[in-house]
């Protein structure tokens, strides 16, 4: 049985990707070989379906055929239908940190039919979940003949105003944040102490110096570094670890001034889920997209409010101010979105 997950304690504990010990010495993901990773999601998917159901997984990684297949004939009819000139498409990157509600967030934009979608394991674009070279990902929105291209490129959200800019002026972000607790606490569920391990990675590279090359830690600021170091993550427990990372890497939102962009968009998975119709209409009119209920239709009345963890007490301090930055940047978001008044 697991325990508590708002336990502080530092006792194993077993999630979907296994239990949870002192930091380990196995590898972390993106260092393993390419069977052991293979086998890795393979057990992951096992824990996944008997935790949450086969239904969930199949819907969370869209691994439903007929879906796919109902979602390739209507993409062919609408570009019989609408036929454009390679290089028209508008490209769009989905940005943020992983366990954030992305897929809930854009899964209508994903089914609408003018839009061509390459997650990350999507090897025509990316490579162990990372935009492949620049010219690579440019071939492939230059090839398409949709309206848009939607790009879910978490790991190089450090890299959005470097993609914008290299994709073209009409190229759009959507950057997808979640409440800390509902983020830190899927995280740990589904990959377990990860993030403790690579931060703990990142800090001691820090204390030397150093850096280690990870893409979880490229881009950081000094201070976020400096922070990661403070806060010694090998002590931390796994959710905190997990808080933690969602801070360092949603900063890179601020300290970049990237929600200040026109061409970057603030989406709270929280408003979302409670209120989808303006969230998700705001989001179309801002990828040039139509509003319609389609887009929504799939959001599902879930509880939006986890319980409260008992994170580090410096760990939680900084996440809700940066909380609170979040929300006003998603205010602004919407604002600029708004429907206008015809009668002006």
């Amino acid at each position: 049985m697991c325990p508590d997950p708002l336990s502080n304690s530092h006792a194993p504990l077993e999630t979907a990707s296994g239990p949870v010990h002192a930091l380990a010495a196995a590898p972390l993901p993106e260092d393993a070989s390419p069977a052991a990773r293979l086998r890795a999601r393979a057990g992951r998917h096992v824990a996944w379906a008997r935790r949450d159901g086969l239904g969930r997984l199949v819907e969370e990684d869209g691994l439903d055929p007929r879906e796919r297949l109902a979602g390739a004939v209507s993409a062919y009819r609408w570009r019989r239908a609408h036929p454009r000139p390679a290089g028209s498409a508008r490209a769009v990157l989905v940005v943020g940190v992983q366990r954030s509600g992305t897929n809930m967030v854009v899964r209508g934009i994903e089914r609408d039919p003018s839009v061509e979608v390459h997650n990350e394991n999507d090897r025509r674009a990316f490579a162990r979940f990372q935009l492949r070279d620049d010219a690579v990902v440019r071939g492939v929105v230059g090839d398409s003949r949709h309206a848009v291209v939607l790009l879910k490129a978490l790991c190089d959200s450090d890299r959005t105003a470097q993609l914008l800019d290299r994709l073209g002026p009409e190229s759009r972000a959507v950057w997808v944040y979640r409440d800390v607790d509902g983020r830190a606490a899927s995280a740990v569920a589904k990959f377990g102490d990860v993030n403790r391990r690579v931060l703990a990675e990142v800090a001691a590279a820090a204390a030397e110096g150093r850096r280690t090359g990870r893409w979880q830690e490229r881009g950081l600021s000094p201070a976020s570094l400096d922070l990661v170091r403070s806060l010694d993550p090998a002590r931390l427990d796994p959710w905190s670890a997990a808080a933690l990372f969602w801070l360092v890497r949603n900063r890179l939102l601020l300290e970049g001034g990237l929600h200040r962009r026109r061409d970057v968009h603030v989406v709270s998975y929280e408003r979302t889920v409670a209120d989808p119709e303006p969230s998700i209409s705001a989001m179309a009119r801002f990828l040039g997209l139509e509003p319609a209920p389609g887009l929504w239709s799939h959001v599902d009345a879930r509880s939006v409010r986890p319980r409260r963890l008992d994170l580090d007490p410096r760990v939680r301090a900084a996440c809700t101010a940066l909380e609170t930055e979040l929300a006003a940047a998603a205010d602004v978001s919407l604002r600029r979105q708004a429907p206008r008044d015809p009668r002006r």
